[in-house]
């Protein structure tokens, strides 16, 4: 991990972390002492369809001035309407380091699994997955113009290279590919030709990849619950794209969860409500996919909530803003969550 120095605040952020990676090299377990921090959440921008171009100036300067060790993007880096080319993703790239810290990429649906789409190009968009891995993730270093080293599950630029993972002043942040568009599940034949450029065969492989994929992301959050209850971390965060269906249990007679459309979450949000019900922990999820700010506790329902499980939904296109999450071991709360609303936007 590469210390920076913006402040005094910010060394002794510095001074913390390398304090915990010595202890973890050593094979410590101590409880780790956090002290407080904050980070930045963003995505689901620019979309060109929403002329959110001339915004992304002031949304960095403003991600910029503020006193935030990193920053991470939760996904949609183009809206779902334009052409999955090469080109965006270098876009992508170069918008991401023209942040002064940190910053972690978590893909979303528009870059891969929606490009099969006929106004996206009709490509594999198993084929695209591959591209970002190999252009995106093909190093462990975080974007922005200081580094942060990251553990990837798979190797710099291969298979489930996106699935990252960083421990920061003793708090454990995971990085996972789950988009929308169902986790890439395909449903049935109406659903894998609807305006898209898929062929039967090109489904069948794409349930494979979800499959695979599903079954990698829960070992992955496994693995960080077993760092953070070996470490005696106080908190996890795990980001990812898709919104799971959170909210549709609102409704009083009818759990919309169980649809159909939404049931490639399943799996992983089982394992998700396992694990949580056995760490002490607090546990924030942060997503973005719906482009609507929300913090909430979305699991289970009603009856049987789990309180150490924080939802935070980003803004997103056309609200060009962002979220700062201040990290405080002596508050009741240990993620408490600000909107960050960036003027002129």
């Amino acid at each position: 991990m590469t210390p920076f120095v913006f402040s005094a605040r910010s060394a002794r952020r510095a001074a913390a972390a390398l304090a915990l990676s010595a202890l973890m090299a050593a094979g410590g377990a101590a409880a780790q002492t956090v002290t407080p921090f904050s980070f930045g959440l963003w995505g689901d921008l620019p979309y060109a369809k929403n002329g959110d171009g001339p915004k992304m100036r002031r949304l960095v300067d403003n991600m910029n001035a503020a006193d935030i060790a990193f920053s991470v993007f939760d996904g949609d880096t183009k809206d779902g309407s334009s052409e999955c080319a090469n080109a965006s993703y270098l876009d992508a790239a170069a918008l991401f380091d023209s942040l002064k810290r940190p910053m972690i990429y978590v893909p979303g649906d528009n870059e891969w699994t929606d490009c099969h789409r006929l106004n996206n190009g009709g490509y594999d968009n198993l084929e695209r997955l591959a591209h970002i891995r190999k252009t995106m993730f093909a190093t462990n270093q975080s974007y922005g113009q200081s580094k942060l080293t990251l553990e990837q599950q798979g190797k710099p630029g291969e298979k489930f290279s996106e699935n990252t993972r960083l421990i920061h002043n003793g708090i454990v942040f995971v990085g996972l590919n789950i988009p929308g568009s169902n986790n890439n599940k395909v449903l049935d034949e109406k659903d894998c030709t609807k305006k898209s450029a898929r062929k039967a065969e090109q489904c069948a492989a794409d349930n494979a990849e979800y499959e695979e994929r599903d079954a990698a992301n829960i070992a992955w959050m496994k693995e960080a619950f077993v760092k953070a209850k070996a470490l005696k971390s106080p908190g996890v965060a795990l980001t990812f794209q898709a919104d799971l269906g959170f909210d549709l249990p609102e409704t009083e007679d009818k759990d919309e969860r169980k649809n159909s459309n939404v049931d490639g979450y399943d799996r992983f949000i089982d394992a998700l409500v396992a694990e949580a019900k056995g760490y002490d922990g607090q546990i924030l999820i942060v997503h973005g996919d719906t482009h609507f700010f929300k913090v909430d506790k979305p699991l289970v329902n009603q009856a049987n909530l789990i309180a150490n499980v924080t939802r935070v939904e980003t803004f997103g296109s056309p609200n060009a803003h962002w979220v700062k999450v201040d990290v405080d071991p002596t508050a009741r709360e240990l993620f408490i969550v600000h909107p960050m609303i960036v003027p002129g936007n």
